[in-house]
């Protein structure tokens, strides 16, 4: 198994996967414009990928826990475990008040599902008959579905935990590189934007990125409060307004490179 885990974590982090991050900037384009950036420098640079992953991670990773969780509890049988994806969706969405994040997030997401069912699933010709694939194609396929019928939004933190569940990476390591993914996207977005260069980017990832991920991960986050939960007064937040604020403006610039 850790084998087969390995593997799926070098498919999973290449960057030519059609993903849809290589045209998000999660923000940092406006940062940057709106003149917040301290010094085209690698402390400047870092100063944001910190406040950035920190305040994602209380963000969507109990989301992508609890997707991850109802998808491989449910083993992919009955409709409980699509309700409870579909809910999931729904509540991140309205707690995604940025209508720029929400937008990239949507697209970043379905991109997913469609690479699930076009570049992850097993091809016909290899197909076993009433495999345990069979089961999570079509899970996968009806989830893609509903987001295309607008029934869903498809966020992406929801379909990275059905995803990585459905192709059965452990919930650790599926935390992980959604994680490491998004640092990976601002200092690619950052080296695109000439604020830092190629070899700055990989000191930072090396010696900077690591422990960050490491101790966003090992935190361990309040969960998402159960339906009707009014005890629970605390869940999933942003910790930091300001980038919040100013990726809510990307839009208002003249000139972008980003979507978001």
């Amino acid at each position: 198994m850790a084998d087969d885990e390995s593997y799926l974590l070098l498919l999973l982090s290449d960057g030519n996967l059609p993903t849809g991050s290589f045209v998000a900037s999660s923000g940092l384009e406006s940062y940057v414009k709106h003149g917040f950036l301290r010094s085209k420098s690698t402390e400047g640079v870092m100063d944001f990928i910190r406040s950035s992953v920190e305040s994602y991670a209380h963000t969507a990773l109990p989301f992508v826990t609890q997707a991850h969780k109802a998808v491989s509890e449910a083993n992919f049988e009955g409709t409980r475990c699509r309700d409870r994806v579909l809910h999931l969706d729904s509540l991140y969405d309205v707690m995604t008040l940025n209508h720029v994040a929400r937008r990239a997030s949507r697209a970043q997401g379905v991109a997913l599902l469609t690479l699930f069912s076009k570049g992850f699933s097993r091809p016909s010709w290899l197909a076993v008959e009433d495999a345990p694939e069979s089961r999570v194609s079509e899970f996968i396929d009806d989830l893609k579905l509903q987001v295309r019928l607008e029934a869903t939004p498809g966020h992406l933190p929801i379909c990275w935990g059905a995803m990585t569940a459905a192709l059965n990476l452990s919930l650790d390591r599926s935390l992980y590189l959604h994680l490491f993914l998004h640092a990976r996207g601002l200092l690619s977005a950052a080296i695109r934007m000439n604020v830092i260069g190629p070899y700055a980017a990989q000191q930072l990832l090396l010696h900077a990125i690591k422990p960050l991920v490491e101790g966003c991960v090992k935190h361990g986050y309040l969960p998402i409060p159960e339906k009707g939960d009014i005890a629970q007064v605390e869940g999933p937040t942003n910790t930091w307004p300001l980038g919040e604020i100013l990726a809510t403006r990307h839009d208002l610039q003249h000139s972008r490179v980003f979507n978001s």
